[in-house]
């Protein structure tokens, strides 16, 4: 039976030391605040938020909710962001996206300050956090991936390591930030024409690097090789039991309706085959999700820290 990598304990641990860092700031005279920007009512977003708040509260933060109806223009909305950009007592801010299909979202994405851009949504931020500037933050859930790989002890410098997934959200930035740990990354995404296909990389002086491309017939194998595998491709258990050896540990990033629970979430990984091969797996749900939340609120700590 595998190690259940579950995130309580990670976010628990995080919470105890945010909360020290947030009466130290008190002391001081500073409420770190999330500013929280919300156009609709989407289902999942309203879960996250929930999460976001009750963790905000845990440990002595502040948050405000900005929402907007899902019919709202760039015009009103543009305003609405630099609104709440330019408040003092905001130090982070989270705007949900995507944005309904009328706005633009790369527009409104980069009106939020690098500063205060606590989950990496600004092109600004990306390129920081790519050029390995460190003027702004890497996404929540990227990061939380990392820290539960930290907590459980779970070594991947010099490791090999796939990412399944190469989305902008979680696939490309956890694969740099395991290059920047030392990792030997593998990525596979699909392409254009929905074939899986396998890029191994490489972190070189500036930039990564493709270094070599196969298509899906070498997929299974690949993931088998693997030391560490994270899963973030978001198609409910797209990774089977020939995709895992002994000793490997699974991290699934993935929240899929469950098509064969109506009702229930699963993950990327078909977690009752996968679970009896590897050496640790983190479930979907109380996995990965348990711990971004609580990296919100200390990439918000963070930016109260160095707005103070």
């Amino acid at each position: 039976m595998a190690e259940r990598l579950t995130g309580k304990p990670v976010a628990d641990a995080m919470k105890d030391d945010l909360a020290k860092r947030v009466e130290a700031l008190k002391a001081k005279g500073k409420t770190p605040k999330l500013g929280i920007i919300r156009v609709g009512a989407r289902p999942d977003d309203l879960f996250y938020e929930g999460g976001a708040k009750k963790t905000c509260t845990s440990i002595g933060m502040e948050f405000e909710v900005f929402e907007h109806p899902e019919k709202i223009n760039e015009t009103d909305l543009s305003k609405a962001i630099k609104t709440v950009g330019e408040r003092k007592d905001i130090h982070g801010i989270l705007m949900f996206a995507p944005l309904p299909a009328h706005l633009d979202n790369e527009k409104m994405k980069k009106l939020i300050p690098v500063e205060k851009d606590v989950d990496c949504l600004s092109p600004l931020s990306a390129d920081a956090l790519f050029a390995g500037k460190t003027t702004g933050f890497p996404p929540c859930t990227p990061t939380a991936c990392m820290d539960m790989l930290a907590h459980y002890n779970v070594p991947v410098k010099g490791k090999k390591c796939v990412v399944i997934g190469q989305g902008p959200v979680v696939g490309k930035p956890v694969s740099y930030l395991l290059l920047k740990a030392g990792a030997e990354v593998t990525t596979i995404y699909l392409d254009t024409k929905g074939t899986l296909c396998v890029d191994e990389l490489k972190l070189g002086a500036k930039s990564m690097d493709v270094a070599s491309h196969s298509t899906d017939k070498t997929t299974p194998d690949t993931c088998k090789k693997a030391e560490v595998i994270v899963a973030a491709a978001g198609f409910p258990r797209l990774v089977k039991a020939n995709a895992a050896s002994p000793g490997q540990t699974f991290i699934d990033v993935g929240i899929n309706a469950d098509p064969q629970n109506p009702g229930k979430y699963c993950g990327d990984v078909d977690y009752e085959a996968v679970e009896p091969i590897v050496a640790r797996i983190s479930p979907v749900p109380a996995g990965v999700g348990s711990v971004t939340t609580s990296v919100l609120c200390k990439h918000t700590i963070m930016a109260c820290e160095k707005q103070a």
